[in-house]
């Protein structure tokens, strides 16, 4: 049991932040680590990569804008990139009438009438207000640790959140380790007590739940000065996407591929940045296996990449909505 604990304890890691999985292969995917947990897909031929987004940011590889062909075409396209970019960069550095920039709770929300279009749909094929106002979700399930594309161990968990930022995590049957956050603080709970997570594990948990389905879609997209821009097409697994970037003052640039048929999401990616080393790590969570519970389409299959490589698989069992905690059950006692 204990060197299982120290399997899963790895892939957690890469959820929450326990230890940082080091992998041999360079980044190769821009990707959020799993706040809630849960069945496995065994068998290398099952397993797939991330997909790769095109160098047009999502939209649909190499795509020539109508009218261009290759030579002076190709120029100009690159042209239109640039001036993109800079546009967007223009945008969000743009001084006020005083000469200093505004901080970012002054800034207004910007977001393109084709990706509100996107959003608006999106959050009706997930549940429209009840996901809206949902205040806690508490989920089961089995959570695997993966290494080199293979299952290097496993744990039954339970997992209890409420939103925007606590969490209680459950792993292993006898005597289990339970993982406690709340906000920017965090406790490990295991046979021999209570003690502080570290405060590297912290700040991954942070950026985990920052970029979850729920706070993304619910907080995120809301903030002042946030700018939300559509990226054309794309395919993620085979299945064609809809895609949007979403990029706050300071913060790295977000992108979510929602399934074109069903406007689910079905993967999110960004780069968590280690203040330490200067370093960036590259996130992608896929979501898979939309189930309803309490009018809500909730993934019961959760894929984990870190760096290009998959890292962890959550196959949840049961999920529910907006049950009631104990007060104390998100502090260290």
């Amino acid at each position: 049991m204990e060197a299982t604990f120290s399997v899963v304890e790895a892939f957690l890691a890469s959820v929450s932040g326990l230890r940082q999985i080091k992998t041999p292969h360079p980044p190769s995917y821009v990707g959020h680590p799993l706040p809630h947990g849960e069945r496995v897909v065994t068998g290398a031929g099952g397993l797939r990569k991330p997909h790769q987004p095109s160098p047009l940011a999502g939209e649909g590889g190499d795509r020539r804008e109508p009218g261009e062909g290759a030579g002076s075409g190709s120029a100009r396209m690159h042209v239109r990139r640039v001036l993109r970019a800079g546009l967007a960069l223009l945008i969000l550095s743009t001084p006020t009438l005083a000469g200093d920039q505004a901080p970012a709770s002054q800034l207004p929300r910007r977001v393109d009438p084709q990706a509100q279009q996107i959003l608006d749909r999106v959050i009706r094929a997930i549940g429209g207000e009840a996901f809206l106002h949902v205040k806690t979700l508490t989920t089961r399930g089995r959570v695997f640790a993966i290494r080199d594309e293979t299952t290097s161990g496993l744990e039954n968990f339970q997992s209890w959140v409420e939103y925007p930022d606590k969490r209680r995590f459950s792993y292993g049957k006898e005597k289990p380790v339970i993982l406690i956050n709340n906000g920017e603080k965090g406790w490990e709970i295991d046979r021999y007590g209570l003690i502080d997570q570290p405060a590297e594990q912290v700040r991954r948990w942070v950026a985990s739940n920052r970029y979850s389905v729920e706070n993304l879609l619910r907080l995120r997209i809301n903030e002042p000065g946030v700018l939300i821009q559509a990226r054309g097409g794309d395919f993620v697994d085979n299945v064609p996407t809809q895609v949007i970037e979403i990029t706050g003052a300071g913060e790295p640039t977000v992108r979510v591929d929602f399934n074109r048929h069903t406007a689910l999401p079905i993967r999110i990616t960004y780069e968590v940045r280690n203040p330490k080393t200067g370093d960036s790590d590259d996130y992608a969570d896929s979501y898979a296996d939309y189930k309803e519970y309490d009018g809500i389409q909730t993934p019961m299959h959760i894929t984990r990449y870190m760096n290009g490589e998959r890292v962890g698989e959550t196959f949840r069992n049961f999920a529910n909505y907006n049950e009631s905690y104990p007060a104390k059950y998100f502090v260290a006692e």
